[in-house]
């Protein structure tokens, strides 16, 4: 019986090869392209969850814009009341002025009817 005894003959490939391999010839994974674990772990939103993403966006920004109104609603308000008072002087003032009209003309009035019955009218025309 002739045995054939073989040294450990090895390729630079063959050694390549070997180095890639692990258990029962699995080869390595490359790292190009290999997400990391978070990006695995990363759930990615459901079409409700982007929905709902959305209407809360969106409802933030009407709540932004009732706060504006109300705002807005307060200052017109002010603005109402700052008139009213103005409209409230301006009447008194008007009832001032017509009673001090009226005062004069009956001053006036007196007046003539004494100077009637001083005879003053007569004297000077």
């Amino acid at each position: 019986m002739k045995r054939l005894v073989v040294g450990v003959m090895t390729t630079p490939k063959y050694n390549g090869w070997r180095s890639k391999r692990i258990n029962d010839n699995i080869p390595k994974l490359s790292q190009e392209g290999a997400r990391s674990m978070e990006e695995y772990l990363q759930v990615v939103p459901s079409e409700l969850e982007i929905i709902k993403q959305d209407f809360e966006r969106r409802n933030a920004g009407l709540g932004k814009r009732i706060e504006q109104l109300e705002e807005e609603k307060m200052h017109l308000r002010l603005d109402v009341d700052v008139q009213k008072l103005e409209a409230e002087k301006l009447r008194k003032g008007k009832n001032k002025a017509e009673e001090d009209l009226d005062s004069l003309k009956t001053d006036y009035k007196k007046l003539r009817l004494s100077m009637r019955t001083a005879g003053l009218r007569k004297t000077s025309e």
